[in-house]
């Protein structure tokens, strides 16, 4: 569908810019203030970039470790909000000390608070802009040439792939399905099917999350294989039916 692609291009590229325009904001600030802590030379326009490019490295680790552990996560988000608002305080520092200093007269005069606050959007939006660009490109909505590709790498392999590589075992397929919780199991079968009818590893992760559960990648691909081996199976034993079905009704 060319045309959801394309809005969705066009959000990925207007979240983009949005980025760079609320990054630059926050950098001319920063940097000004770099220069009054002293900072000498060069190393006033690193003075931002330490600030606001840990914010948007941050955000992105947060999206990435989504399924680690709630101290892995505690941690990420203390050092994420801590250059947060470091950088608010900074810009709103900056904004409110140059609004002290501006004559009466000069035109239109805010008080130190809305100073102080509208100031504090630009590090917000960096960091709401990064988010957003990576939770879109994580979640497309359009189906081109690329999206089929990752829908093929996201499903159970075909039959005939199957057929391709060795064989495994009854037993090993059993011996997979005991290490899961049967409730997850459970869980995962309820997932719907991806393209051509395959167990897709992203379909039973949504299903997990929408519940509120975790889900590692690992034991998702897992899980995509049990359930697409009882989709296999369930297949054999029809299509052996089917063939039995004539002999039985001569």
């Amino acid at each position: 569908m060319p045309t959801r692609s394309t809005a969705t291009d066009a959000i990925r590229g207007g979240i983009a810019l949005l980025a760079v325009f609320a990054f630059a904001l926050s950098y001319d600030a920063l940097r000004q203030t770099a220069v009054a802590i002293h900072i000498r030379g060069l190393l006033t326009y690193v003075f931002p970039l330490v600030i606001d490019g840990f914010i948007a490295i941050g955000v992105g680790a947060l999206v990435m470790l989504r399924t680690a552990s709630a101290w892995s996560r505690a941690y990420v988000w203390i050092l994420v909000g801590a250059a947060t608002v470091t950088s608010i305080w900074a810009n709103a520092l900056h904004a409110v000390r140059l609004n002290q200093q501006t004559r009466q007269g000069d035109g239109l005069r805010l008080d130190d608070f809305a100073v102080g606050a509208l100031s504090a959007i630009a590090p917000l939006a960096l960091a709401g802009a990064v988010h957003l660009y990576i939770v879109v490109h994580r979640h497309p909505t359009a189906h081109g040439p690329a999206d089929v590709a990752r829908d093929a790498a996201d499903v159970a392999p075909s039959t005939t792939e199957v057929a391709e590589e060795p064989q495994s075992s009854a037993e090993s397929q059993d011996h997979e399905a005991s290490e899961i919780p049967p409730e997850r199991l459970a869980l995962a079968r309820t997932a719907p099917l991806g393209r051509n009818g395959r167990a897709s590893r992203r379909h039973i992760e949504a299903t997990f999350r929408n519940r509120d559960l975790t889900i590692g990648r690992t034991e998702a691909d897992r899980l995509k294989d049990i359930l697409q081996a009882e989709l296999d199976e369930a297949a054999s034993q029809q299509q052996r039916d089917l063939d039995a079905a004539p002999a039985d009704a001569a």
